[in-house]
């Protein structure tokens, strides 16, 4: 008896989901990005207005002045989504791990004069308030924020701070222990360096318009803070032995470097948008710029001494190149 083997081909009857396919077309498949992105934002059936907030409805485009055709043109150019997000953190942190495994053992946290540990001490670990204060920003970007093109990267930014200030406070428990950490949070309510910081990320909290909060928080702030700390400070770090410090650190570095490529890409479509929607960012990015310096420059003048100065006007220079290309700074015209 002979057999004849034969095999068959199902065409799909469809390439991709409904979502997908309204904006790319129904035989054109959308990436696991496109899927998670496009229309997910509940627009219809909300039944009731909040009642901390009646208002507007529980998810509404007037939370902020900023006004877009279409939401989900804010996309990130990193295209992440909870899969690819979490394994690239999970490698990010792997090195993390490694990088304190490395320093523990051979002892460096303790290699470096001990007048720049105190030094370390004091301008590092109060930072993990800074960035529990940027973490209950985007958790309020999440909640007012319209759209998932925006809304997903910042729930992503929610667990990345979260991240941070426990790298920061893992630096302060193998330098001095639970004590440090103590001594960290009494620096952060009581030293006067401190204070213009502490009041700046108060201010941040109660921002109305969640759209000027994510200029104040991921461009103005961010972009003078972390070139600052992990920039400078870190450079004046490697004159006193302090270059285990710099490995400690590197994912503060690199997140802000790819964190960057996103606010940069929904900044500057917004800013494209409209001529009131580049008024409003660039006015905004104006004021919260220069509240970030004064906030910074007691710090800096701790730090650095007479470098200080030089230092604040390097990183704000190069934030201001950045908010030129992306066409958000206020020109002169437009500032008079």
């Amino acid at each position: 008896m002979a057999l004849e083997i034969r095999t068959s081909t199902v065409r799909q009857r469809r390439q991709t989901f409904s979502n997908v396919a309204r904006r790319l077309g129904a035989d054109k498949p959308g990436s696991r990005y496109e899927e998670a992105l496009y229309d997910l934002q509940s627009e219809v059936n909300f039944h009731y207005r909040p009642t901390w907030d009646p208002a507007h409805e529980l998810f509404d485009k007037s939370r902020t002045k900023i006004s877009m055709a279409d939401w989900y043109q804010l996309k990130d150019p990193r295209q992440l989504y909870y899969g690819t997000y979490t394994i690239q953190r999970a490698r990010m942190m792997e090195a993390v791990e490694k990088n304190f495994a490395f320093a523990e053992k051979r002892g460096l946290l303790y290699s470096y004069d001990p007048e720049w540990r105190e030094v370390i001490r004091f301008y590092l670990l109060p930072l993990r308030h800074v960035e529990w204060g940027a973490n209950m920003n985007a958790c309020n970007m999440v909640d007012k924020g319209y759209g998932v093109a925006i809304t997903q990267p910042a729930m992503f930014a929610v667990t990345d701070r979260l991240g941070i200030a426990q790298i920061i406070s893992r630096i302060g428990l193998a330098m001095g222990g639970a004590g440090a950490l103590d001594e960290a949070r009494e620096r952060w309510i009581t030293a006067p360096e401190w204070q213009p910081m502490r009041r700046l990320v108060e201010d941040t909290l109660v921002i109305e318009d969640w759209f000027e909060q994510f200029v104040a928080q991921f461009l103005s702030l961010d972009g003078l803070l972390y070139p600052l700390v992990y920039g400078q400070f870190d450079a004046a770090g490697l004159q006193h032995g302090a270059g285990a410090l710099s490995m400690l650190v590197e994912f503060m570095v690199d997140w802000q470097d790819e964190t960057a490529k996103w606010v940069d890409a929904v900044l500057k479509r917004a800013a494209s948008e409209s001529a009131a929607n580049r008024q409003l960012i660039a006015g905004w990015h104006e004021e919260w710029i220069e509240r970030s310096r004064a906030a910074l420059a007691p710090l800096a003048q701790k730090v650095l001494g007479p470098a200080a100065e030089e230092a604040l006007s390097s990183v704000q220079a190069a934030l201001e190149n950045r908010a030129d290309r992306l066409g958000v700074r206020l020109s002169t015209e437009m500032a008079a």
